[in-house]
Parts: C-alpha cells; sequence; structure tokens
C-alpha cells in the first residue's frame, strides 16, 4: 500500500472543504477508495507565518508597477514550519513542489492521465497557491520542480487551478473509479468529445430516445456512438477535430 500525502500551501484552506468532502473526490483524498494508493491532504494557511501585526505576507514589487507581490522569505517559513518539520521531511527532494502560473504547461487530459500515474504517486506533492500579483521569482527557482497552467486566462489565485488539476487527475489513479474503464470512455481520451447519453424515461416532452439504443445490437450501438462522437466533435469542438486530423 502506498501511502501518499499532498500539501497545499494557500491564504484560504476553506477553498478545499469541497474537494476534501464531496463525491468520489472527496473519498479518494481521505484515502478511502483506491486500495492500492492512500491519500490524505493538508492544507498550510501561508497567514500564519506572515509578519508584523497585520500577518503581511506581501509586498510592494521591486522596480514599481501595480499590485502587490508574494514574499519569498514568508513562502520559505511556511513549507519549513507547515511542511517539512510535521511531514518529518529532512530534504525538499523529498517532495515534488507544483505552483500553477501562465508559464506553466497547459493541463489537458494526457497530463493529468501521466500525472496520476506517476507524479501523484512517486513523491508527497506540495502544491503552491499564489495570489496577488504573484510570487517572488527567487521562491519560485528555489522551491519549485513544476508549474502547470489551466490555459490563456488569469485567476484571482491558484486555488481553482489546483482543485481543478487535482480532480481531474484523481480519476485515472487505480482503484478510484468503480468501473475502472470509464475514465477510458470521455470526452478526449480518443481525441474526441463524448457521445450524447440518454437514460430512462424513453420519452421526455416529445423527445425520443434513439431507436438503435434499444435494439440491443451491440455492434450497431458502437458504430452509432463513434459516428456521433465524430459529429458531436467537429459540429462543437472544431479545433479538436482539426487537431486529430
Amino acid at each position: 500500500m502506498i501511502q501518499r500525502r499532498i500539501w497545499i500551501l494557500t491564504l484560504f484552506p476553506e477553498y478545499f472543504s469541497p474537494l476534501l468532502s464531496c463525491g468520489i473526490a472527496g473519498q479518494a483524498f481521505r484515502g478511502e477508495r483506491s486500495e492500492n494508493v492512500k491519500f490524505s491532504v493538508h492544507c498550510v494557511n501561508i497567514r500564519e507565518w506572515g509578519l508584523g501585526n497585520y500577518k503581511a505576507v506581501d509586498d510592494t514589487p521591486y522596480g514599481g508597477g501595480p499590485g502587490m507581490v508574494m514574499r519569498a522569505d514568508v513562502l520559505a517559513e511556511a513549507f519549513q514550519e507547515g511542511i517539512m518539520k510535521p511531514g518529518g521531511y529532512t530534504d525538499r527532494s523529498q517532495l515534488h513542489v507544483i505552483y500553477t502560473g501562465p508559464r506553466g504547461k497547459v493541463w489537458n487530459n494526457v497530463l493529468a492521465r501521466e500525472f496520476a500515474s506517476t507524479t501523484m504517486i512517486e513523491k508527497d506533492l506540495v502544491w503552491v497557491c499564489g495570489r496577488y500579483e504573484g510570487i517572488d521569482e527567487r521562491f519560485l527557482e528555489l522551491y519549485v520542480n513544476e508549474t502547470f497552467s489551466l490555459g490563456d486566462f488569469v485567476l484571482t489565485g491558484g486555488e481553482p487551478a489546483v482543485l481543478t488539476m487535482l480532480d481531474s487527475a484523481i480519476r485515472f489513479v487505480p482503484g478510484i473509479l468503480g468501473n475502472k474503464f470509464s475514465a477510458n470512455e470521455d470526452s478526449f481520451e480518443d481525441g474526441l468529445i463524448e457521445c450524447p447519453q440518454y437514460t430512462k424515461p424513453r420519452e421526455f416532452e416529445g423527445a425520443i430516445v434513439p431507436e438503435v439504443l434499444m435494439n440491443g445490437h451491440h455492434a450497431e450501438i458502437l458504430k452509432w456512438q463513434k459516428n456521433l462522437k465524430i459529429e458531436m466533435t467537429q459540429t462543437h469542438r472544431p479545433d479538436l477535430w482539426q487537431k486529430k486530423n
């Protein structure tokens, strides 16, 4: 049994309450799903190591400019006192430290699957959530091993990005999903989006479930689903279709 701890450096630990309490992801991050890997998540509030009466974690940038920058010394103290010591680590090389920012590799389904099968189970993880105008470059250079980005847009902080990446990756860890083949049928697995899904009732406000899904002919159903996946991708995500072809 592999035991893996996930540490999150953040100014808003409460942001991660739904991740730890809701659905399959919540069970997984509480160590209740997989028989192969047990996860535990520990949120470390950076503010506890802030400076002065106001527990400041940021300051004005050298060279001028708008906004504030998170201090390297405060982050380093939070890292040492909030993660290294309570975690019993003797060297930072025992951890894989991740930052979310625009310079990072753009997160996608392929990265999520690779991350779940390698990085997520090889070492304990530390996710660093930036705020304000970002983090002092020296902390990034000295402490961070890898950077990811959700895409070409800006968030108010790193928390939503970390939430999204953890949620998308945990699905690929063996034993997390009840049906191990579920993830293989999802959108993006073969470069296409998922085909339409139907359930009871057979008729809803005049709309009928396609007849092919009712005839029990497995080969015909698979052919129909494949054709619909292509049609849906061409219509709704032409960028994916162009990339695939």
